[in-house]
């Protein structure tokens, strides 16, 4: 078996973790312009060409730092929008450029400020709402933003509220207020005047699975995913006068997750729903009739990014997950499907192997909805079983209040082609499920969560695809936490470890969390527990990872971001410390220029050249040598180059 795999190429970390070639394509609202973005000077950058002649493309930015990830059109087509942040502290300002003179402006020319978008309009088409947190940290004011001109008007200054919803006339129609049993109280705003009786609450079973969709262009209709009275987010029209509410949509198996709105009447022309792989919906013969075209040109999944005012015509992606992904024009009229670029050409004709959609059982009777990806040449029949039980390494995902997908995924066919089983686990406490899901996770960290994840790797080794002492467990964020958990409360189920800006101790990251997420407290306080209560405060306690950094006997390796404002350095390092101190051996991986994961491709490509060596150091298999990747980016190692095969050299 090992013979086997190794026969199949090894897929450079470059091509799996540099930056694509050309990703992110939009269609500019009044169809004349297509863009993307795409490397310039090894940085990302958004690019424009007339829709008609993509070659023609022309950089309208020029970030030399940090690759733009985030852009969006303005809906009057003269400038083009983005954000950024420093360094990855997630104070994101907003940016315009205009398509003609090339001119740039900040739009948000504040210090320590994050913008939020608001709302947009169809009929003011040269301005959009924005909020700011640049008065209070914890609040963001609206401010009504004209996007040529830059100007800035306030609105309305928000002391209480999370968020605001408007209507296409941008006027505010809704306040959005987390209330203290960690559920959601509603309020109607008139002539920018928040009432004071909400009309609507949730209590902390709904908070996650219920939220305001949008209004029509009339504003007569606003949309809803809601739970209330139901498990699963169903899709509600609501007459906003009446308070009379319409069902459009449900589905037993899992919420409702998305929606396709009428250019012009923003009423509700197709939904989406994601069990296991993702399904659309049409209740509109036109919809469904390019639906259909569209599966039968495709394989895999598609993905609808931009659409032109008048609707005619589409970017569209393509998700085969064993090829890379593509993008396209369809024009709806022509009935063509156009192809833009395919998104990393350099993993065409590479081993990329199917994801296999699996159903996992838990110990007290809930299903965990889970994806398998198996090396190359390990399963001959295609069944998602391999011929020999293999090293694994169970991915878990962030969060927790998120969800792994269907798709093509970098982590799993890396991860693959090195030789390993990936398994990822929506582990209860995960979105998209229903609200009985979620809340079962409720005060379960390090507990039921983690017990889900420790039957899923009963069942990998009872189905004959793990091997039982050659597991890793690994994760970002929450799957950080999952990790160091895993160490921890079960020392003795995973060979190893690796923890990206996971938190070690609960009660500092509560501490610590950014202000503007203070109106989110209380769900906080009631999912994971409440430090200010003596019980709360010990719950907290006895599920921090921290507390029993001397119960660790396998190997770990940690990667923070110094500026993250989430999960901040001081839960990296307190553990690492920890664990020093008892002469546990551990690796640290720090990156001064990165927050809450790593944006520029150097330090990506960096840690997974140090992680795959690790895994192959614990676990066994395949791995490019570190090389200089770790020289390239600005990584620094505070602790443990020695633990890894090839990292002290490396670094010398």
């Amino acid at each position: 078996m090992t013979a086997s795999i190794d026969a199949a190429p090894l897929i450079p970390r470059d091509a799996l973790f540099g930056n694509p070639t050309k990703t992110g394509a939009q269609i500019s609202p009044d169809g004349r312009w297509i863009s993307w973005l795409a490397p310039r000077d090894d940085v990302l950058n958004v690019w424009m060409a007339p829709s008609g002649d993509p070659d023609a493309a022309k950089p309208m930015t020029a970030d030399t730092e940090r690759p733009i990830r985030e852009y969006m059109w303005a809906p009057d087509s003269r400038s083009i929008l983005y954000i950024q942040d420093k360094g990855g502290d997630e104070n994101f300002l907003l940016y315009g450029v205009d398509i003609e003179s090339g001119k740039e402006t900040c739009l948000t020319p504040f210090e320590e400020t994050r913008v939020m978008l608001v709302g947009g309009s169809d009929t003011y088409k040269d301005r959009i709402l924005v909020g700011l947190n640049n008065r209070d940290a914890r609040f963001h004011d609206v401010h009504l933003l004209d996007l040529n001109t830059g100007a800035l008007s306030l609105v309305l200054e928000n002391n209480a509220y999370a968020g605001f919803l408007a209507d296409d006339d941008l006027q505010l129609r809704l306040a959005i207020l987390p209330n203290a049993d960690g559920g959601t109280d509603y309020f109607k705003v008139v002539d920018n005047v928040v009432e004071e009786t909400p009309f609507k609450s949730t209590d902390i079973d709904d908070a996650l699975t219920t939220s305001p969709g949008g209004f029509t262009r009339d504003g007569k209709t606003m949309y809803w995913m809601d739970s209330d009275g139901r498990n699963t987010a169903a899709l509600l029209a609501m007459d906003w006068e009446t308070g009379a509410t319409t069902l459009i949509a449900e589905d037993d198996r899992a919420d409702i997750g998305g929606s396709l709105r009428h250019k012009d009447s923003g009423e509700v022309l197709a939904y989406a729903v994601t069990y296991l792989k993702r399904e659309w919906h049409a209740l509109d013969d036109g919809i469904q009739a390019a639906f259909d075209f569209l599966e039968s040109q495709f394989e895999g999944e598609f993905g609808i990014a931009s659409r032109t005012d008048d609707d005619r015509k589409w970017i569209v992606g393509n998700d085969p997950v064993v090829k890379p992904s593509a993008s396209y024009v369809y024009d709806r009229d022509a009935g063509t499907l156009t192809k833009l670029y395919t998104t990393r050409p350099e993993l065409e004709g590479a081993p990329l192997q199917p994801m296999h959609t699996r159903e996992i059982s838990s110990r007290d009777g809930l299903t965990l909805p889970s994806y398998l990806t198996l090396p190359p040449t390990s399963d001959p029949d295609g069944n998602g079983v391999p011929e020999a039980p293999l090293p694994m390494v169970l991915f878990v995902h962030g969060g927790p209040w998120a969800r792994d997908g269907y798709g093509y995924n970098g982590h799993h066919q890396w991860l693959a082609n090195r030789g390993y089983a990936v398994l990822s686990v929506n582990f209860r406490g995960s979105t998209g499920f229903g609200k009985d899901f979620i809340n079962a996770a409720n005060l379960e960290w390090g507990r039921k969560m983690h017990d889900d994840l420790i039957d899923a790797v009963d069942w990998a080794v009872d189905q004959g695809i793990a091997q039982r002492d050659k597991i890793a467990i690994m994760g970002g964020s929450y799957g950080g936490y999952a990790t160091l958990a895993g160490l921890t409360f079960t020392p003795e189920v995973f060979a190893c470890g690796v923890d990206i800006v996971g938190p070690s101790n609960l009660e500092t990251l509560l501490e610590s969390i950014p202000p503007y997420w203070e109106p989110m407290v209380a769900q906080f306080h009631t999912r994971m527990g409440n430090p200010n209560t003596e019980e709360g405060l010990a719950l907290i306690k006895e599920r921090s990872p921290l507390y029993k950094a001397g119960d660790i006997v396998k190997p770990l390796l940690i990667a923070q971001g110094a500026n993250d404002p989430r999960v901040k350095q001081p839960e990296s390092d307190q553990i690492v410390d920890a664990m020093k101190q008892a002469d546990i051996p551990v690796t640290y991986l720090l990156y001064p220029d990165e927050g809450h994961g790593f944006a520029k491709p150097a330090n990506n490509i960096a840690f997974s050249a140090v992680a795959e060596n690790f895994l192959a150091t614990n676990l066994g298999g395949r791995a490019e040598p570190i090389g200089d990747t770790v020289k390239e980016s600005t990584a620094e190692i505070p602790a443990g180059a020695q633990f890894v095969d090839g990292l002290a050299e490396a670094t010398a």
